[in-house]
């Protein structure tokens, strides 16, 4: 078979693997519909450090958890789900929501899309001014 043939085979090909996954909906972003997924993604990184109390974005997009040493933020990742403490992180607002800044090299960085009234209140928790969202 000639070169030029193959590498229109195979491209073809990955091309109509990536359509029909995202036609299933297998790329959709992950969202956190109830606290219990939140808690489970929560316990899966930290399964020494029980949640609390928790509270989700109204978009599902992540989750406040409170633990006894402080808050902390699950978010997903792709298919799956990413947490931290947010012990010394900066939350910074913005039109779309909160900026965040963490000292963790893993995740320095994080942008939360908030709805306006939440902004506030999870900057507050996030920066140690709250012990909970009121």
């Amino acid at each position: 078979m000639p070169l030029h043939w193959l590498v229109i085979l195979v491209v073809t090909g990955i091309a109509g693997i990536a359509l029909i996954t995202h036609r299933l909906g297998w790329s959709a972003p992950r969202r956190f519909t109830t606290e219990a997924e939140a808690r489970a993604a929560w316990a899966r990184e930290f399964p020494d450090l029980p949640a609390g109390t928790v509270a989700l974005t109204r978009q599902g997009a992540a989750a406040l958890v409170m633990t006894a040493q402080g808050p902390g933020l699950v978010w997903p990742m792709g298919a799956d789900s990413a947490a931290r403490l947010l012990t010394g992180a900066k939350a910074r607002p913005t039109t779309k929501g909160l900026d965040l800044h963490l000292p963790d090299p893993s995740a320095p960085h994080l942008r939360l899309v908030l709805d306006p009234d939440e902004v506030k209140s999870w900057a507050r928790v996030i920066d140690g001014g709250d012990t909970w969202l009121s």
